[in-house]
């Protein structure tokens, strides 16, 4: 398994709109890309740390390549919202001992 942690910084009252965003575009990758899914937590009320899981470091790589065409309107919206997002780490899971 492959993780990735992301950060985002909203611009001011663009929450509610990037949380619809986000959970769309979370749940097209589960569908066309092969994403395992992916946790949202808020660091403060304009920034929000993503944990997303992915089979493998390649799986990820190689994604967007399969999502419908609705995608980057998803994409281009949530992005709007955003003052900045960034990949914070790409990591390896070692040790998986989460409860499913």
């Amino acid at each position: 398994m492959f993780c990735l942690i992301y950060r985002f910084t909203i611009k001011p009252g663009q929450v509610p709109a990037f949380l619809e965003h986000w959970h769309r575009m979370t749940m097209l990758i589960r569908e066309y890309e092969g994403g395992l899914g992916s946790r949202l937590h808020a660091e403060t009320a304009l920034s929000f740390i993503a944990y997303a899981q992915w089979p493998d470091r390649a799986t990820w790589e190689n994604s967007g390549s399969k999502l419908p065409p609705e995608a980057n309107a998803v994409r281009a919206a949530m992005r709007e919202t955003m003052e900045k997002m960034e990949t914070v780490f790409e990591l390896p899971v070692v040790e998986d001992l989460l409860v499913r």
